[in-house]
């Protein structure tokens, strides 16, 4: 294909490329701004676009992706790595509305009665809330992998049903 019927092609995609970016974005702005990017890389890449490809996926390949680097830059940009020694700001409270009495009560509460499963549930869902993975836990308690998530949740289950009046 040669570069002039390529960019007509192209052009006569732009209402098509835009109400895709407006859905993906949910904003006018962004939408334009979506579709400029988009625009600019299908140019950019024209000598890597086959003949007798289907030409429309091509570039809204382009858009998805494009979008979806994006949205993975912005969120690896609000990711807060915490350098201090001690991890200071990880350990401040974050509006996890524990910071009342009520909220102290609470946790205490829960803890009284994860305690009050049986070893044989307590463990588990202990190790579970803590971060370890199911195989983890399996390996550690030497159980297979079933039992440990039955276990879990039930446990989850127990839980709720001791804890259903508080909200």
């Amino acid at each position: 294909m040669n570069s002039l019927k390529f960019q007509d092609r192209l052009l006569g995609l732009q209402d098509n490329l835009l109400n895709f970016a407006y859905m993906l974005t949910a904003n006018r702005e962004e939408a334009k701004d979506l579709l400029q990017d988009t625009t600019l890389k299908a140019l950019d890449n024209e000598d890597k676009y086959i003949d007798n490809v289907n030409f429309k996926g091509w570039v809204f390949t382009i858009m998805r992706n494009i979008f979806i680097n994006n949205y993975r830059r912005v969120v690896r940009n609000q990711t807060i790595i915490d350098q201090t020694e001690d991890l200071y700001h990880l350990n401040l409270p974050q509006d996890s509305g524990f910071a009342s009495p009520e909220g102290s009560f609470t946790v205490k509460e829960i803890t009284t009665a994860i305690n009050s499963f049986s070893e044989e549930y307590r463990i588990p869902f202990s190790m579970h809330v803590a971060g370890y993975k199911y195989h983890e836990i399996a390996e550690k308690m030497d159980l297979p992998l079933g039992t440990v998530k039955s276990r879990i949740f039930f446990a989850r289950q127990r839980l709720q049903e001791m804890l259903k009046d508080y909200k």
